[in-house]
């Protein structure tokens, strides 16, 4: 990842292609580029590529919740590497990181935390 707040993920983290992605939720690759550009799915480019962050699908489907929360960050200003940053930071109140406490589905609880993040 060519952005400073990546270095940490990207050497612990598995990314995933959007050709990747598609054939793991069973649809075009069109529809995935849609849902990057409608902000239901983050991607992050790495040597000229958009990659997913393989904790974003979750038995073929994209992870619950995740498609409100990153609504609601953008909402609270924050840019996709911003937003990326905040859901695999370490937050002890939850614990752990946001992106998987979605994945224990603990939603709300993530959804609380990223609505004060706008206050």
């Amino acid at each position: 990842m060519t952005n400073n707040c990546f270095s940490v993920f990207t050497l612990t983290m598995e990314w995933l292609t959007l050709p990747d992605v598609a054939d793991r939720l069973g649809v075009p690759i069109t529809r995935v580029r849609q849902m990057v550009r409608d902000r239901k799915l983050l991607a992050v480019r790495s040597e000229g590529v958009l990659r997913v962050p393989v904790e974003f699908i979750q038995d073929g489907a994209l992870l619950k919740g995740l498609p409100g929360l990153l609504t609601v960050l953008s909402d609270a200003g924050f840019t996709d590497e911003e937003s990326m940053d905040w859901l695999f930071r370490d937050d002890p109140t939850l614990p752990g990181t946001p992106v998987r406490a979605l994945a224990e589905n603990r939603g709300r609880e993530v959804k609380r935390r990223a609505q004060a993040l706008a206050f």
